[in-house]
């Protein structure tokens, strides 16, 4: 506000002044020039008439000549000031018009307003940094959920289709550099409704800065950027308590379990689906050697994940890959003959991912001639195109916005479940088969909803089971419907994760408390019937993490776990947070009293059975 009101007085100074000039040397002389009454006495108009017949004069309205009327002379200057007013009135207007579309007055007054809207928020929200392809499908995605967003870019024709977007929520839109400290203050990043930064430009060297930037402003907020550089991977990975997503290391893991371990790659995708969507069907890529065509940071992942499960590839690239990461020099791709050369009449598999679509298409109709029986894996730079990609039925298809929304939406609801992927990839395909057994007799082929239950010890339902040693709370509780003490929920636990105190860094811990937030809170609210995600403290190395645990596990006061089940499971486990009979409902069949009337009665009937002596 201080800014726009500078601007104002700085090119108004000039028209302002004109105008009070022009006013007062029109009162002076309505003051001076004398006039005469009914009697033909002489009279001086005093400085309230004249301010008020000068004020009606100038604009225009011209009520008349008043006490008396005016003399040709009082007329005459009357003529005068309307001339000089109506022209100092247009130098007014015209500079406040120019005002209008100057475009430092409106990026101030924008910004002005943008800041006064984001300052009002009373709702979780999150700050997305670069409004591109994926940063728009993320936007989406969290509209539908119902989560309130603020929108930061560099380029103000990225933005101006969002007030026309049907969205159920318009986020809050401002133009600027989201690697400047101001920008992100203006964006709100330090309030305690900011849940997550996600820095999505195009430019990694942008999203790193951002993602330091953020970092130094608040230490607490959750930070999400999206990075492909590996050098920029490892600095962000070496600063700490940023969360960085690959989308190529990310595409080329899938890879790697179609290939080795296609039950994992199953229920990552099942689990990772929208509530009620069919289960995906397995995908089994063939052992063997694989043609690679693409640029280099993309390929070079693929290339590693391929030969971490025992498979053979040749890459064909124009700027090169190193040597450790291929088995021999790459050529220049483009034609049959380097493809023919790469091996492609013995391979069993193709990825087509240079940065043309068109390109991609054409490789693989080539390829396609020399081997008809090849699986293809392709690229789509351009969502246009995507007719076209379909036509040419590739087993796998790269959509980087698709895999950002994926992977940001899990970061953002339900963290727990990440980890849980992450420890499924690298244990026994065997896991992931008894999970997939025991989901689908739980939920059917439906894709389940994932939530994680936190047990915290201030929770009043939760208080008395945490603390009682004799018999601890159990996974099992839990799982049982909470209406009738005896059905068993549609839920199977996939995680318990046991919290260490390192979990936050003790200033973000201080710093989000001093702030009204506590461990245990939501981090996006979804008020949409489908079912929220909690996140509760984040994840920790240290954690001490336990893959489909057995029901009868017992659970301290801090543990949270991952269940996966029906949509309306997680509202009724909530019961058991807030309701303090409902754990003893569960283990003793019988309803405790709820009302104060019916707890009095029932401690007085407890003193009286105390006071029965024994039969000898």
């Amino acid at each position: 506000m201080g800014d726009i009101l500078f601007i104002v007085l700085r090119r108004l100074r000039a028209p302002l002044i004109a105008l009070i000039v022009i006013y007062a040397v029109a009162i002076a002389g309505m003051v001076a020039i004398p006039g005469v009454d009914a009697q033909g006495r002489v009279w001086h108009v005093s400085f309230f008439h004249a301010f008020y017949v000068v004020s009606y004069t100038a604009t225009t309205i011209g009520f008349g000549e008043i006490p008396y009327p005016f003399t040709d002379a009082q007329r005459l200057w009357v003529i005068a000031v309307i001339y000089l007013s109506v022209i100092g009135w247009a130098y007014a207007l015209g500079t406040v018009f120019a005002l209008s579309r100057d475009p430092v007055f409106r990026a101030a007054a924008a910004r002005s307003f943008f800041v006064r809207r984001v300052a009002h928020l009373s709702e979780p929200y999150c700050v997305v940094c670069g409004y591109g392809r994926s940063g728009q499908e993320i936007v989406k995605a969290l509209d539908a959920l119902r989560v309130r967003v603020v929108i930061v870019d560099i380029d103000a024709g990225r933005l101006d289709p969002v007030a026309v977007q049907p969205f159920l929520r318009v986020p809050l839109v401002r133009t600027g550099d989201a690697r400047r400290p101001e920008v992100l203050r203006d964006a709100g990043i330090a309030r305690p409704e900011c849940r997550a930064i996600i820095a999505i430009t195009g430019d990694d060297e942008a999203n790193q800065a951002i993602a330091l930037g953020a970092r130094a402003l608040d230490p607490s907020t959750l930070i999400i950027a999206r990075v492909t550089d590996p050098v920029i991977v490892a600095n962000l990975a070496e600063f700490g308590g940023i969360q960085v997503i690959d989308p190529y290391r990310t595409f080329a893991d899938n890879l790697r379990l179609g290939v080795a371990a296609p039950e994992v790659l199953q229920l990552e995708e099942w689990l990772t689906a929208s509530p009620g969507s069919e289960r995906p069907a397995t995908l089994r890529l063939p052992d063997g050697h694989w043609v690679l065509v693409g640029t280099d940071r993309f390929i070079a992942p693929i290339a590693q994940a391929l030969a971490a499960c025992g498979q053979t590839s040749q890459a064909l690239t124009e700027l090169g890959l190193p040597h450790a990461v291929t088995a021999a020099t790459p050529v220049a791709p483009g034609t049959e003959d380097s493809l023919l050369g790469a091996g492609i009449d013995r391979a069993v598999g193709l990825v087509a991912a240079t940065d043309s679509d068109t390109a991609n298409l054409a490789v693989v109709a080539m390829a396609r001639r020399v081997n008809p029986v090849l699986t293809v894996v392709m690229r789509q730079n351009k969502a246009y195109n995507r007719l076209l990609v379909d036509a040419s039925q590739p087993a796998l298809t790269f959509v980087q916005s698709d895999v950002m929304v994926h992977e940001v939406l899990q970061a953002l609801t339900t963290p727990l479940l990440d980890r849980f992927l992450d420890q499924l990839r690298h244990a026994d395909p065997a896991l992931a088969r008894e999970a997939s057994v025991s989901l689908e007799a739980a939920v059917g082929t439906l894709a389940p909803a994932v939530w994680t239950f936190e047990c915290h010890a201030d929770r009043p339902g939760l208080a008395g089971a945490l603390q009682d040693a004799d018999r601890p709370l159990t996974i099992a509780e839990l799982m049982i419907d909470p209406r009738d003490g005896q059905t068993p929920l549609r839920v199977v636990p996939l995680m318990r994760v046991r919290r260490t105190v390192s979990a936050w860094p003790p200033q973000a811990v201080a710093s989000r408390r001093g702030r009204g937030w506590s461990a245990g809170e939501p981090l996006l609210r979804h008020a949409s019937p489908a079912p929220g995600s909690r996140l509760g403290w984040p994840v920790s190395d240290a954690d001490l993490l336990q893959i489909l645990p057995d029901p009868a596990t017992a659970l301290a006061a801090g543990d949270a776990v991952l269940f996966a089940g029906a949509e309306d499971v997680e509202r009724l486990q909530e019961r058991f947070a807030w309701d303090s009979g409902l754990i003893a409902f569960v283990r003793n069949g019988v309803e405790p009293p709820r009302s104060a009337v019916f707890r009095w009665l029932a401690a007085r009937r407890a003193r009286a059975a105390s006071r029965v002596s024994p039969r000898p």
